[in-house]
């Protein structure tokens, strides 16, 4: 093998194995980054000299390619992570995510109940809320159901984190950022590709649905129940704890109108763009405008009038500084690795691969996403480096931009992935207890959905 690519690897296993031992991603990125730096004897900080203009300047390095990475991702898409967990933490304290969650958890008295929970996080996704506040939200709500229909909480994880990162996050229409990137980088729409994007949106999750229903069958014919001995973090009896069914929260169908105004403002072509076509508002507007309808319809649900609502938002504007600061870290890692001599080389050897253009664009992307740990980081990465060359082989922009959104939801999910890590915690269950259907629903399945696209766009379609 190839020495510089066998030296990515190896930095790519670091990161995941660091990764999985919990170390913070600010921590993480410059010191895999450092490994790659030093192997490829690069300067670590970055090479100084003092041209005629008497500036500084920094060649490659933590100060010359790590910091404008990192700090170019956050200049992109800071407002959208900002106006994002803004109203994440509206619909968290004010209770209407969790009226939608409960309402439709409701609605399955038993049945399906891991498919429901899955189904209940998309939808809140696909407004316009956090993973990582659904996350929260989610959680005691899907404890209760799973409980009282004598379901596995084994399969916790998989249905809420499948929800979140597969057809919500790379569905058309969508205002997840997997969706909005390719839109600022390619000069897409976000429903580009619209007839193949909603087929496969909707093999998802109907592919999703079963696999989790299938799991829930073979629990159940195995005979273990909700909370087995094999389990290692037991419950407390606080967290088992039957929830108040008469809990004030807001009217359901209350909760859906901002959610429903976001997604309209983002995809309708009534507003005039700057290139003289019409389309829909920047989703950083979109989700504003979202916010703003969310606080008056539901001021009286924040106790301290104008004090409580200042207490939400200041919730809401850390949350976005944390979730930014730990993509765009891994951004800049990403920035130093395409860098390398050992990009350079892998990216020859795929082109020499007879592949079609979106096959190439697959893969490039799912790497990219793997060896960032995230979707997003993955997709900043791959666009800074092969953007042109994916134009240049021929790929049709909006097939592009959907199978990227697609691929990096793939290998971004390996063991990991801080966000897996993350609800794993919260559901007190480790990898080898709750990962499985994990990967299944969010590597497996979006590869099928994947090769699906490719094979509908070479359809024409």
């Amino acid at each position: 093998m190839n020495t510089g690519i066998l030296i990515l690897l190896i930095a790519f296993i670091l990161f995941g194995v660091l990764a999985f031992r919990q170390l913070n991603a600010l921590i993480l990125a410059p010191i895999v980054t450092i490994f790659v730096l030093v192997c490829f004897g690069m300067p670590i900080l970055g090479t100084v000299r003092w041209p005629s203009t008497a500036e500084w300047d920094f060649g490659t390095g933590l100060i010359g390619a790590f910091m404008p990475n990192a700090t170019k991702y956050v200049t992109q898409y800071f407002l959208v992570f900002f106006v994002g967990a803004l109203f994440g933490a509206v619909y968290q304290f004010t209770g209407a995510a969790k009226s939608i969650a409960k309402w439709m958890a409701n609605k399955c008295h038993g049945h399906f109940v891991a498919g429901i929970i899955m189904t209940v996080t998309g939808i809140l996704t696909y407004g316009g809320i956090s993973g990582f506040v659904v996350f929260f939200v989610i959680y005691p709500i899907a404890l209760h159901v799973f409980r009282e229909a004598g379901v596995t909480r084994r399969l916790i994880p998989g249905a809420i984190s499948a929800g979140c990162w597969t057809w919500s996050m790379y569905g058309p229409g969508t205002p997840a950022i997997q969706n909005v990137i390719p839109v600022n980088n390619l000069g897409t729409t976000p429903t580009a590709a619209p007839i193949p994007s909603v087929i496969i949106t909707i093999l998802s999750y109907l592919l999703i649905f079963g696999w989790l229903e299938y799991r829930t069958a073979s629990f159940k014919k195995k005979g273990i129940p909700f909370e087995d001995d094999a389990i290692r973090v037991k419950l407390s009896e606080e967290e088992l704890r039957t929830e108040d069914k008469d809990e004030d929260l807001p009217n359901v169908w209350l909760s859906f109108i901002p959610m429903a105004l976001i997604l309209f403002l983002f995809n309708a072509p009534l507003f005039l763009k700057a290139n003289g076509t019409r389309g829909g508002l920047p989703v950083e507007e979109s989700v504003f405008w979202g916010v703003a309808l969310a606080t008056v319809l539901m001021w009286k649900r924040v106790a301290g009038g104008i004090n409580g609502w200042i207490k939400v938002f200041n919730k809401g504007a850390a949350d976005s500084g944390v979730a930014i600061l730990n993509t765009a870290i891994v951004v800049g890692f990403g920035g130093v690795v395409q860098q390398t001599q050992g990009f350079k080389d892998l990216i020859a050897a795929l082109q020499t691969l007879d592949m079609p253009p979106l096959y190439f664009v697959f893969i490039t992307v799912a790497v990219a996403a793997g060896a960032c740990g995230s979707a997003s980081g993955g997709l900043g990465v791959a666009f800074n480096a092969l953007k042109e060359t994916y134009i240049r082989i021929g790929a049709e922009l909006p097939y592009v931009h959907r199978i990227a959104a697609i691929a990096s939801g793939t290998l971004d999910s390996l063991p990991h992935q801080g966000a897996q890590i993350t609800l794993l915690g919260i559901c007190k269950l480790n990898h080898r207890e709750g990962y499985w259907d994990i990967f299944i629903t969010q590597i497996v399945i979006p590869v099928i959905a994947g090769i699906v696209f490719i094979w509908l766009a070479q359809l024409g379609m």
